[in-house]
C-alpha cells in the first residue's frame, strides 16, 4: 500500500511541476473562472467542443500543488470525452473527495487524488477545477467559487 500511495504522491507532483493543457485556448467555446478566496487558487477552465465531444481543454491559473495537479489530470482525462461522460466521472470524482473510495478502472490517474478527502481543506482544491469545468459545460458565466 505505501508503494502505491508514493506512486500517487509522484504522480501529483508531476503533475504540478509539469502540468499537461496549462495555457490558453483563444478558440475555447466556453470558459469558466474559479475561484478558492480561503487558500488563493485561481484556475480557469476552457473548453472546444464538436458536437458532444470535448475536442481540447485547457486550464490557466495558480494554486497549490493539489489544485494545479487536479486539473492538469482532470484534462488529460476529459479530453476527447464526451460531455455526458465528463459529468458523469465529475459525480465519481466528488464522490471520491467525500469518501475516499473509487474504482481505479473508473477513476484511472483522478485515483491519485483519493487521499484528499482526510483532508477537507484540501477538497475543495481538488474540486475547484472540477467545478470551473462544470460551469464551463453549463455555460455560467459568474466565477465559481470554493466558499
Amino acid at each position: 500500500m505505501s508503494d502505491m500511495r508514493d506512486l500517487y504522491q509522484q504522480l501529483i507532483l508531476d503533475h504540478f511541476k509539469s502540468p499537461r493543457n496549462k495555457g490558453p485556448l483563444p478558440d475555447a467555446d466556453t470558459t469558466a473562472q474559479g475561484r478558492n478566496p480561503l487558500c488563493g487558487d485561481e484556475v480557469d477552465v476552457a473548453l472546444k467542443f464538436d458536437g458532444n465531444q470535448i475536442v481540447d481543454i485547457k486550464f490557466e491559473g495558480t494554486g497549490c500543488a493539489i489544485s494545479q495537479a487536479s486539473a492538469s489530470i482532470m484534462t488529460t482525462v476529459l479530453k476527447g470525452d464526451s460531455v455526458s461522460h465528463a459529468r458523469d466521472l465529475l459525480d465519481k470524482f466528488s464522490g471520491m473527495m467525500v469518501t475516499g473510495k473509487g474504482s481505479l478502472q473508473q477513476l484511472g490517474k483522478l485515483a491519485a487524488l483519493a487521499d484528499v478527502h482526510k483532508y477537507p481543506a484540501r477538497v475543495k482544491c481538488a474540486m475547484l477545477s472540477w467545478r470551473a469545468m462544470e460551469a464551463s459545460l453549463e455555460r455560467r458565466t459568474v466565477a465559481v467559487s470554493t466558499e
